[in-house]
């Protein structure tokens, strides 16, 4: 299942160049090989930064809707560059005429050569530690799905495909099957309909990919567990939602009804429970846990993605730290300066004040201007 020796390898990001993203209409950057910090208060394009490099590791934002709100207000084209060892990795975004029609172009290159987005993510692995991911535990199913991709989709090709077709796939089928919920609106006699064997075709799809999806889910979260956790301790539960012929069947009228697909993957979660000594059961973190505990979670919830991420390709990713500190107590700001020489990492934050002098001495410094 994973590689039983690691080699010490982390890795590095040379450089960073923008054009037109965000707020920056341009900016150029390099990188320690350890820690860089990078300093300046609130809207001065911290965060913009950070969704930069994570747009090189996966191809896609972690948090615009549309990737041309990635484009800076007024221009047609953005482009972000970076340099990851002898890989020089570029995303171009474009707003703009494509044969005829006002459309929007995404391009992904590495080296120069066009890719997909399955083959353009994970030639820099990155892992994104940034306020949102505290609320991991309280939120909703959605974000704890897009941890589990995010974490899976930059280890394994497999992954990244069966997700992409499942995707379409469940797009095609909800638009069929609000397509017959429109047809039989007056009707409840639903057990059988014209667009049977289209809707067998996206089934088959689905789970065939599906399955996939969720036995790397469940390996994942099987490997979360097996791991000794230092700062807090837990156990994840999976609580998937199998897809099968069988189960598309027990639920076909409902979803009719309902116009979407009520089973799958994209109806998975997960929860942590700790266990309670004294009373010798497991509880809910969600529930039960206390805002400190939760905390703790996340920050033993990420350092196992890193550890996983390590084990499958066989050395550190980048570590990236999204303006944490001003949402964290010092204790925990201390637990999490601890790891950031295992692999290069960077770091955004309003005030170097967080970072002790004697560590951040160390650490290349750099300013943002306005």
């Amino acid at each position: 299942m994973f590689p039983k020796t690691v080699k010490c390898l982390y890795m590095f990001l040379k450089s960073l160049a923008l054009n037109n993203f965000r707020n920056y209409q341009k900016l150029e950057l390099e990188f320690n090989p350890k820690t860089t910090v990078v300093i300046g208060p609130n809207t001065y394009g911290k965060s913009n930064l950070a969704e930069a490099i994570f747009l090189l590791s996966t191809g896609k934002s972690f948090r615009a809707e549309k990737d041309f709100e990635m484009i800076k207000f007024g221009e047609d084209v953005a482009r972000v560059i970076g340099e990851a060892g002898d890989i020089k990795l570029e995303a171009v975004l474009a707003i703009g005429q494509n044969n005829g029609k006002n459309g929007f172009l995404k391009k992904l290159l590495v080296n120069g050569i066009s890719r997909r987005r399955i083959d353009f993510a994970a030639n820099l692995s990155v892992v994104l530690f940034s306020p949102e991911d505290l609320d991991i535990i309280i939120d909703s199913p959605s974000l704890r799905r897009n941890f589990l991709d995010n974490v899976l989709e930059q280890t394994d090709r497999e992954y990244r495909l069966s997700l992409i077709n499942y995707t379409k796939a469940l797009r095609q089928r909800n638009a069929l099957l609000e397509r017959i919920r429109e047809v039989h609106a007056d009707s409840l006699k639903t057990q059988s309909f014209g667009d049977e064997k289209q809707l067998e075709y996206w089934n088959n799809i689905l789970i065939e990919n599906g399955e996939k999806i969720t036995l790397k889910r469940e390996e994942f979260l099987e490997f979360v567990n097996s791991q000794s956790k230092d700062l807090f301790d837990f156990m994840t539960i999976y609580d998937k939602s199998i897809i099968s012929h069988q189960r598309l069947l027990q639920y076909k009228n409902e979803e009719v009804f309902a116009g979407v697909t009520l089973v799958g993957p994209h109806r998975d979660d997960f929860s942590l429970s700790m266990f309670d000594k004294e009373r010798q059961s497991t509880h809910d973190i969600k529930h039960y846990g206390s805002r400190g505990q939760q905390r703790l979670a996340i920050l033993q919830l990420k350092l196992l993605e890193l550890l996983f991420i390590e084990k499958k390709l066989g050395y550190r990713p980048l570590l990236l730290l999204d303006d944490i500190f001003s949402e964290l107590d010092e204790d925990h700001i201390r637990l999490v300066l601890e790891v950031i020489d295992k692999q290069q990492t960077i770091i955004t934050t309003t005030h170097k004040e967080f970072i002790p002098k004697k560590i951040l001495a160390k650490m290349q410094i750099v300013e943002l201007k306005k």
